[in-house]
């Protein structure tokens, strides 16, 4: 009987041995937030020194448990330049570099922590795509006088640069000698063709652009956002080396565009305010004059009396200054400084050296675990010294993260995400706004967003592959009250040979709003709902007041197109499909006009032209008007290619005359141009134009016409 009990527990011992044991799992949610406090007395001299207990830290009205602390003493002299005639060892002597900080990678993935002890850590970020070849050697000179003379034993820097993508061409590292060779490597010219990129909204191309090639989303043709998303990726990679960092940012200014999108500069600042960095954009242009007709450097596309009226000088220095401005807001809002019509571009960098003095970090782990996005304001006080001047960041914007919500829990993270102040880029966007008069008080104003296709995920249901957007925006007037308001969901179902070619396409959604004439800012957010991505664009846009125009052929906005559509070729399902299409002037015959965006096309595709003219002049009594319309198209300051004139009756009781013509491009050299709609009015002797750059690609190789777009409803 034992035997047999003991049989028995000998059995449930081995079968017991044999259970797995219960896992245990254990997750944090806090996050370290690193805030650095430079702390000078009332003569601007360091207070050293100071202990944990001698500061308070809150955030949102919460005391913070502080639990890094160090104190980062960087008051170097700067050594004086050598002489040149200091013999050779004494002038190595003078110049050779400190023993390098200890080897650690330039963007380390750990838990951030103080990497570089009494260290000032310097960025010199070269965008090559923005600067013509004399920028870039100007540029480079002044970071070979800035690391010749004025690198100091405390100095770490490294060295990025910005062609069609972002490069790390050097880690942090006080190796004087080094870093003279990476600088001195630097191949002068490359990725400047970029530089005359025409842009969306400009009037003007520079001679004979070279011909580039525009990446799967055609994004790059923006390259405005392209400069300031490689500034934000450099800003999140910096991230977690906590301590205070001054990032030199030389370029040839970064120019608005006709549909800039606002929201891509207010991350990139917020980014770097989350990184603990200061922007020092340097104006690698200099000090310019231009004179009253252009200089040598670019075509002179318009003629008359502009010259001598001052319209191209206001034109030229309204452009000058724009591109300046992004600047300037770049480097206030981050703590910077910007050095703006200078010779000498080492000033720059050496601001950057002279604005890091010694400071302490203070870390703490947040006591708000939620990641919603908000703003989180922060304050230091200092009880001890209540005199001390404090200088530190007000404040961060919490992180954002996509879970698995409800469905209530998606609208409402939607709808908060369009009052957010940190916009939220993580879906690429780009939007056009059109303008059509539909009373003389009223106008529809047409929206079309782009989405590549590259950056949606699909899940495969049924033998198809398909997601969800979700769309959310408002219109505000100038006094920020609500014009108007959109909310639209869109199942995307794509099967074969559509889902197969998604990634070398893009998404192109379309709606609309009734406005009256004025000036108006508009809030656009996309969501892909398989990985919760969502995008933001916001511009500023305005309806003119036909009403007060005189002497010019009245017109809407000019639409460019290489896209007919079926209205039933909607890849998307919704409710407002056939509301749309009833009022969209974009739709006739059941086929929807596709605006092209980026306004990129192949010589393989026809150029469709739309407008409208709004209260033309009868040719007498009960005649109909007249009307005459051309495309031109101008590559420098020749005319490559101009449409035959295109004659356009409208009868009188129509207020409106709808003007389409169709160009083929086959004729047209890849390159950029610069296209004009010439309208004139033939009763009433008045005349308009409008104009627009565009690029010509090569046609496809394998012969095949594909449309761009696979077009929403």
């Amino acid at each position: 009987m034992k035997s047999r009990i003991l049989s028995s527990l000998l059995c449930f011992a081995l079968l017991a041995a044999q259970q797995p044991a219960p896992e245990v799992k254990f997750s944090a949610t806090s996050r370290l937030v690193v805030v650095s406090v430079m702390v000078k007395d009332r003569n601007g001299r360091p207070i050293e020194n100071l202990k944990p207990e001698d500061f308070t830290l809150i955030e949102s009205n919460q005391p913070q448990k502080i639990s890094v602390f160090e104190f980062q003493r960087l008051e170097e002299p700067v050594p004086a330049p050598p002489s040149p005639a200091d013999p050779p060892k004494l002038r190595e002597r003078a110049v050779s570099s400190p023993s390098p900080a200890p080897p650690s990678p330039a963007f380390p993935e750990a838990q951030p922590i103080v990497r570089y002890k009494d260290r000032r850590l310097m960025v010199l970020f070269f965008d090559f795509s923005s600067m013509p070849p004399e920028d870039q050697i100007r540029a480079q000179k002044a970071a070979i006088q800035f690391l010749e003379q004025q690198l100091t034993p405390v100095d770490v820097v490294s060295i990025l640069a910005f062609t069609s993508k972002l490069h790390v061409l050097q880690e942090f590292t006080g190796d004087r000698e080094r870093l003279l060779e990476v600088v001195r490597s630097f191949r002068i010219g490359e990725a400047s063709e970029l530089a005359g990129e025409a842009a969306t909204g400009e009037t003007e191309t520079d001679e004979a652009g070279a011909l580039f090639t525009a990446d799967e989303s055609e994004f790059n043709i923006f390259n405005t956002d392209r400069k300031l998303g490689a500034l934000e990726s450099a800003a999140k990679r910096l991230a977690s080396v906590p301590e205070k960092k001054a990032l030199v940012y030389f370029s040839s200014g970064v120019g608005k565009t006709g549909s800039e999108n606002q929201s891509q500069l207010r991350s990139t600042i917020n980014a770097a305010v989350r990184a603990n960095i200061s922007f020092y954009p340097v104006d690698a242009r200099g000090l310019t004059a231009s004179a009253p007709a252009g200089d040598a450097s670019q075509a002179s596309s318009r003629g008359g009396t502009d010259i001598f009226s001052g319209q191209t000088q206001r034109r030229n220095r309204d452009r000058f200054m724009d591109q300046q401005e992004t600047l300037y807001t770049l480097a206030a809002d981050t703590g910077g400084k910007a050095l703006l019509d200078s010779n000498d571009l080492s000033l720059g960098i050496a601001q950057a050296q002279r604005d890091i003095s010694s400071y302490y970090t203070l870390g703490y782990y947040s006591t708000n675990p939620e990641e919603d996005g908000k703003f989180r304001p922060v304050r230091v006080r200092l009880d001890r010294y209540p005199q001390a001047k404090l200088d530190y960041r007000s404040g961060y914007f919490a992180p954002k993260q996509w879970r698995a919500f409800n469905s209530s829990d998606k609208e409402r993270q939607l709808e908060e995400a369009l009052l957010l102040g940190d916009p939220i880029t993580d879906l690429p966007l780009a939007l056009e706004i059109n303008w059509f008069r539909l009373t003389p008080e009223r106008y529809f104003v047409a929206l079309a967003v782009k989405v590549p296709g590259s950056a949606l995920e699909l899940a495969r249901r049924k033998g198809s592959e398909e997601t969800k957007l979700d769309f959310i925006g408002h219109v505000k007037d100038e006094k920020g009250r609500v014009a108007s308001n959109l909310r639209d969901a869109i199942k995307v179902k794509l099967a074969g040979d559509q889902a197969a070619r998604i990634t070398r396409r893009q998404l192109q959604y379309d709606a609309g709003f009734a406005l009256t004439p004025g000036v108006y800012s508009l809030k656009f957010l996309a969501r892909e709902n398989q990985t919760g991505k969502m995008g933001t664009f916001e511009m500023k846009f305005a309806v003119p007041d036909m009403n007060q125009q005189q002497g010019y052929v009245k017109m809407s906005s000019v639409v460019w197109s290489n896209q007919r559509e079926p209205i039933e070729a909607a890849v998307g399902t919704a409710d407002r499909r056939n509301r749309l299409a009833a009022m969209h002037p974009l739709v006739s015959d059941g086929k929807k006009l596709v605006p092209s965006i980026t306004r990129v096309f192949r010589k393989d595709q026809n150029l469709y032209v739309y407008f409208e003219v709004y209260d033309p002049t009868p040719a007498g009594n009960g005649a109909n008007a007249d009307l005459r319309a051309t495309v031109s198209f101008y590559r420098g300051r020749l005319k490559a290619f101009e449409t035959e004139a295109v004659q356009v009756t409208q009868p009188p009781r129509r207020m409106a005359a709808r003007v389409q013509v169709q160009a083929p491009l086959a004729s047209l050299e890849p390159g950029n141009y610069v296209c004009q709609v010439n309208v004139v009015d033939q009763s009433g002797r008045k005349f308009g134009f409008a104009r627009a750059p565009m690029v010509v690609l090569p046609a496809q190789n394998d012969g095949q016409i594909e449309n761009d777009r696979v077009h929403l409803p």
